[in-house]
C-alpha cells in the first residue's frame, strides 16, 4: 500500500495523461467524414479551376474558406477581412536565350528551362563536365569539388554500374528518382554554381512530359535574389560543348569504372535570360479563435488551399494535394469554435490558416512568417496537413496508418504530446520513415511548416505519402477516403486541445535540423 501511493504521488502526470479527456472527445465529434466530404466536393470540383495561386480558381477558395470562418462565428481578424494579402511576381514562360560556339539554339526545341529564373546574362568559356553529377555516400552532393561560381553540365538520369543496373530508375521508384535529379540542380545551386546545363536523353519528350509547367507561369515573392538558371540541353548541344568528345563516349566510360568524371571543356557559352513580369496579389486566409488566460501564445493550423490550376479543358482539381489538408483546418476551425462559443474554448490563441502559394514554391508560408500577423516569438508551433486522404504504396492493405514529418526535430515535448495523444485517443500507425534526416524524399523541406521550423518553432507535417495521381488530373474526390481524414484530423485535434491547454508552453529543446 505504501508502494502505491509513492507512486502516485511521484507519477501524477503520467497518469493524466492515460486519462481521457470528456471536454476534448465531445468537441472532436464535430470533426466528421460527411463535413469534409461536403466542403472537399465544392473546393476540387471543377467550378474551382484547380485553385492555382493569384488565378480566378484561387480567389473563389478563398472566398469559400473565409466563408466557413464567418459562418463558425469567428471574426475577421482586422479591418473586416480574414485575408493576409500578398504580392506577387509572376514570370511569364519565356525561354531563355542559349547561344554555344556562335550557334544560337532555339527554346523548347533544342532546349527548355522552366519559368522563374533570374533575369541575368552569363558569358563563358569554360564549362565543367561532370559526368553525372560528383555524389558522396548518399549520391546527393558535390563534396570535394568546388562548383562556386562555374558553369557546370551534368548528365540526367543515374550511373548504371558494373552489374548492369542503375541505382535508381524510374521503375523501381519513381518518387526518388524526380527527387534525385531534382537534388542535382539544386545542391549545385546550393554549392554556388553560377549555371546548371543538365544534358537530357530527349529533349522532345522532355518538352512534352512538361508541357503544362513549360506553359505555366512562376511566381516569385520578390525578384532580388540572385539563381543559378537551370537548363536542359541536348545531347547534341552537349557534344558541341565538349568538341573532342561525346556524351555517348563519357557515359560508356563512366558505366564501365563507376566513378565520376570531370571534364573542363573550353567553349563560348551565352545565356540570356529576359523576364516578362506581371505583378498580381494572392491571399492567406486567417481564422482566429481568441484564447483565455493564455491568449498571447499561439497555435497555428495550415494547409496549403492551392493547387496545379488547369490546362486547357483539363483542370487538376487536387482533391488530396492539398484539399484534404484544407478540408481539414475548416472542421477544426469548426470545433474549437464551437468551444468557444460554449464556453470551452482554448486557454492558447488558435490560428486556422489555409495559405496559398505553396505549389509555386511555399510562397504563402514563407510571407506569412516574414510578415507575421501574430508575433512569431508567441507561435507555439504550426501542425501542419499536407494530404491526408489516400493511401501510399506501402500501405495498400492498410488505412490505418499516417506519416508524421519533424515533431521531434525542435522539440521533443511536442513530439511527446503528439505520442500520448494517439496512444489516448486514435491509435494510428505512426510511421516516422520521412522523417529520417537521410531521406531522400526531403518531404521535411518541401511543405509549408518549413517556414516555421527555420524560424526556429516546432511543427508536425502530417502526410500520407505520394501516389499514382499526385500532381495529375486524376487527384479526384472519389478517390479520397474520408473515414481515414477523420481519424487523422481528430489526431491533429487532440494534440492541438493539448498544446492549446496544458499549463506550461512546449519548449525548443533540440536541434535536429
Amino acid at each position: 500500500m505504501i508502494k502505491k501511493t509513492i507512486f502516485l504521488l511521484l507519477f501524477p502526470s503520467l497518469l493524466f495523461a492515460q486519462q481521457k479527456d470528456t471536454t476534448a472527445i465531445r468537441y472532436s465529434t464535430i470533426i466528421t467524414a460527411s463535413e469534409m466530404s461536403k466542403n472537399l466536393h465544392v473546393l476540387a470540383s471543377d467550378e474551382y479551376e484547380g485553385r492555382e495561386t493569384g488565378k480566378k480558381g484561387q480567389k473563389m477558395a478563398a472566398e469559400y474558406l473565409s466563408n466557413q470562418f464567418k459562418s463558425f462565428g469567428i471574426p475577421p481578424y482586422k479591418e473586416n477581412t480574414y485575408y493576409q494579402t500578398y504580392p506577387l511576381n509572376m514570370i511569364l514562360p519565356v525561354p531563355a536565350d542559349v547561344m554555344i560556339n556562335e550557334k544560337k539554339y532555339i527554346g523548347n526545341k533544342d532546349y527548355y528551362n522552366f519559368p522563374g529564373i533570374t533575369e541575368q546574362t552569363i558569358l563563358t568559356s569554360k564549362v565543367l563536365f561532370l559526368g553525372y553529377g560528383i555524389q558522396d555516400d548518399n549520391y546527393n552532393d558535390y563534396k570535394g569539388v568546388d562548383v562556386s561560381g562555374k558553369t557546370i553540365m551534368i548528365l540526367s538520369g543515374e550511373p548504371y554500374g558494373a552489374d548492369g543496373n542503375s541505382l535508381i530508375t524510374k521503375n523501381k521508384d519513381a518518387s526518388q528518382w524526380t527527387t534525385r535529379q531534382r537534388n542535382k540542380s539544386e545542391k549545385a545551386k546550393d554549392a554556388g554554381a553560377a549555371a546548371i546545363l543538365i544534358v537530357v536523353e530527349d529533349v522532345q519528350k522532355g518538352i512534352a512530359d512538361n508541357k503544362h509547367r513549360l506553359e505555366s507561369s512562376s511566381l516569385k515573392l520578390e525578384l532580388s535574389r540572385k539563381e543559378a538558371p537551370v537548363i536542359y540541353i541536348s545531347k547534341e548541344m552537349a557534344n558541341s560543348i565538349l568538341k573532342k568528345t561525346t556524351t555517348e563516349k563519357i557515359i560508356t566510360k563512366i558505366s564501365k569504372s563507376g566513378k565520376p568524371l570531370k571534364i573542363k571543356a573550353k567553349s563560348n557559352l551565352v545565356i540570356d535570360v529576359k523576364n516578362n513580369v506581371q505583378k498580381i496579389e494572392a491571399e492567406n486566409v486567417l481564422g482566429f479563435v481568441e484564447g483565455t488566460d493564455l491568449k498571447e501564445e499561439i497555435i497555428v493550423i495550415t494547409a496549403h488551399y492551392d493547387h496545379l490550376g488547369k490546362e486547357g479543358d483539363v483542370v487538376y482539381n487536387g482533391a488530396d494535394d492539398d484539399g484534404s489538408g484544407t478540408v481539414a483546418v475548416i472542421n477544426l476551425a469548426q470545433a474549437f469554435a464551437k468551444a468557444k462559443k460554449e464556453g470551452r474554448g482554448p486557454r492558447r490563441s488558435m490560428l486556422f490558416m489555409p495559405v496559398s502559394g505553396e505549389e509555386k514554391g511555399l510562397l504563402g508560408s514563407a510571407y506569412y512568417t516574414e510578415n507575421p500577423v501574430y508575433p512569431l516569438k508567441n507561435t507555439v508551433c504550426d501542425l501542419n496537413i499536407d494530404m491526408i486522404g489516400r493511401l501510399d504504396e506501402n500501405h495498400e492493405k492498410n488505412s490505418n496508418y499516417l506519416y508524421l514529418i519533424g515533431s521531434d526535430k525542435l522539440s521533443s515535448q511536442l513530439h511527446n504530446v503528439s505520442e500520448q495523444a494517439n496512444k489516448t485517443y486514435t491509435n494510428i500507425e505512426l510511421d516516422y520513415t520521412f522523417n529520417d534526416e537521410k531521406d531522400k524524399n526531403r518531404f521535411y523541406y518541401r511543405s509549408d511548416h518549413y517556414n516555421f521550423a527555420k524560424k526556429g518553432i516546432p511543427v508536425i507535417f502530417y502526410f500520407n505519402g505520394v501516389h499514382a495521381d499526385y500532381h495529375k488530373e486524376t487527384d479526384e474526390v472519389q478517390k479520397i477516403d474520408f473515414n481515414k481524414m477523420e481519424k487523422i484530423t481528430r489526431l491533429v485535434f487532440f494534440t492541438a486541445w493539448e498544446l492549446a491547454n496544458r499549463d506550461e508552453r512546449i519548449v525548443v529543446d533540440s536541434n535536429k535540423k
